[in-house]
This record gives structure tokens, C-alpha cells and sequence, in this order.
């Protein structure tokens, strides 16, 4: 069984002003470091183009037609400070959406073991009816959604490390008993949700912040010891991966001092997880890391264990 490699060039159009940390270059350092010959074989497509049916399994119609009406033909706009559309943003953010619902039907289907889903703009800040971080939809919970609806899945799990908390997926899935939503991430730290205490209506929000400078230690301390025995008793049919790779140490927007190889071992460790209860079925879909060298180790980390497991 072999790893599933999603992207598309399109990606790469959705312009954002210049010296913003979540530019075009992040996705050619992935493309640089996946073009080793230690990825070889790596099975590579190209991320088709989402539905709208797909995104209203996770966000408001009404905002869904909103965004699609403002998108630009020329310039920027800026929806707040940190997030602005181009022209080449509506078929990026559509990419990102057909790119995650595709890597589920391969997984789901059996074709491949698992797989990565290289797509920019991230998603997991994007609530129901509001864009925020750089976020339009949210790739991930759409792919878990999506599971459930065309596949049955009774269970889902989605695990974010990336360093920010992901308030839109925490948003979309808190009063659902079948969807647990894990995450590790910084706070203090934008975007202010993430405290331990936020649980969800049914007890299936985990939350483990970590402070400035805590390190790889406390990191993998997070996991053993609160969301893997969570993950573990919830028993998931399918893990969808909100992989952000900005909680290394080089990465300008935070301090929580990770190493390449946390990511590779957080990444066998939910792979055993998904061998118990999964079938082995994982899907991961890109979101944050905003220096390229550490993205690029980052990245090779994570997708060498997934081409190992």
C-alpha cells in the first residue's frame, strides 16, 4: 500500500501581499524536498477541484456565497488584517477542498494507505460562517465530514498540531458526539481559544496547550499522556491530520521550539492509533509553517513515517 501526495499549481496563485509569512514559496519548498529521490514513491496527483456541496457539509451557505461574490478579478482584498483574497485565491481555496474530499476517497477506498494533502491557504481557522488566520474553508473537517456522509464513518478524529489553535474545526464539530477534535498549539497565542477546559458538549474536544519554549518534551508529554489514551478510547474509523508545521523552533510566528523529528514521531504515534481502530487509514492535510528550511524538515519527517508505517 503506498502514500497518496494531493497538491496543484493553482495552490500557488493565491497571492498574498508582500513579506505575508503564508506565501506561494511555502508550497515550493514542499515540492522541493518531496522531489528527493527518498520520496520516489510517493504516488502523486493533482488536487481536482472541490464542490460547493462539499463545503456546505461544514460552513453557512450564506457565507459560502458571500466569499465566492467578493472574490477579486484584479488586486487584493482584505477581509481583516491578516486575510485577503486575489484572483488566483477562489480556485486555491476550491483546490484545497477537492484536494482533501479526493485524499479521503483514495484512503476510504483502499487505493492508498494513507496520504498528504499539499494545499494552501490552510484552513482550520475558518469557522462556520467566518474567514480568520489566513483560513476561507476548513479542508480538514470537510474531509472528515465527508467520510461520515459517502463512507459511513461512525467515528472521525482530527489531530492538530499545528502551533495555533484550530477555533474554526473546534467550532464546526463542538456539540458532535461522532467528530473528536485533538490539538496541541501555543497560548498564549492567536487566535485566544484552546484552553484545556473547552470540551465540547460531549466531551470529545481535546485541548492541550503548551507554553512559550516548552519544547519537545512537554510536546510529546501532551500526547502520551492526554490525547492518544483520548484518542485511543474514542476508537476512530478515520484520522484526518490538521498538520501546521509552525510550532518549530525556526518558525517566525511562534516559540514553541519544536524539532523535525517531533513530527515524525507524532505522526507514527497516530498511526498506531489508526492501525488499532482505523484500518490504518490516515489523511493529512497541510496548514501552517511559515519557514521554509524548517517546513521542508518538517514536512520530509512527516511524510517519511507515513510512507514507513
Amino acid at each position: 500500500m503506498t502514500t497518496l501526495l494531493l497538491t496543484h499549481r493553482s495552490c500557488l496563485d493565491h497571492a498574498t501581499p508582500p513579506g505575508h509569512p503564508e506565501r506561494a514559496d511555502r508550497l515550493r519548498a514542499i515540492g522541493e524536498v518531496l522531489a528527493e529521490e527518498r520520496f520516489g514513491k510517493l504516488v502523486r496527483g493533482e488536487a481536482p477541484e472541490g464542490s460547493l456541496d462539499s463545503v456546505t457539509l461544514c460552513h453557512n451557505e450564506h457565507y459560502i456565497g458571500e466569499l465566492r461574490h467578493i472574490a477579486p478579478s484584479s488586486g487584493l482584498i482584505y477581509i481583516d488584517g491578516d486575510t485577503s483574497m486575489s484572483p488566483g485565491t477562489w480556485e486555491a481555496v476550491m483546490r484545497g477542498v477537492g484536494g482533501a474530499v479526493a485524499a479521503t476517497d483514495a484512503v476510504m477506498s483502499g487505493v492508498h494507505k494513507n496520504a498528504f494533502v499539499a494545499i494552501r491557504p490552510p484552513g482550520h481557522h475558518a469557522e462556520i460562517s467566518k474567514p480568520m488566520g489566513f483560513c476561507f474553508f476548513d479542508n480538514a473537517a470537510i474531509a472528515a465530514r465527508h467520510a461520515q456522509r459517502t463512507y459511513g464513518i461512525g467515528r472521525a478524529a482530527l489531530v492538530d498540531f499545528d502551533v495555533h489553535h484550530g477555533n474554526g474545526t473546534q467550532d464546526i464539530f463542538w456539540a458532535d458526539p461522532t467528530v473528536m477534535y485533538c490539538s496541541t498549539h501555543q497560548m498564549p497565542l492567536f487566535p485566544g481559544t484552546g484552553a484545556s477546559g473547552e470540551r465540547g458538549e460531549h466531551d470529545t474536544i481535546v485541548n492541550a496547550p503548551l507554553a512559550a519554549e516548552d519544547g519537545s518534551a512537554k510536546f510529546r508529554a501532551a500526547f502520551e499522556n492526554l490525547i492518544l489514551p483520548q484518542l485511543q478510547k474514542f476508537s476512530p474509523e478515520l484520522i484526518i491530520i490538521s498538520a501546521g508545521f509552525d510550532a518549530h523552533y525556526r518558525d517566525p510566528l511562534a516559540s514553541l521550539n519544536l524539532r523535525a523529528d517531533d513530527f515524525g514521531w507524532v505522526t507514527r504515534k497516530l498511526m498506531d492509533i489508526a492501525d488499532s481502530s482505523a484500518g490504518g487509514r490516515i489523511v493529512s492535510v497541510l496548514e501552517g509553517g511559515y519557514d521554509l528550511q524548517g517546513l521542508k524538515e518538517s514536512v520530509a519527517a512527516h511524510v517519511t513515517a507515513l510512507m514507513d508505517g
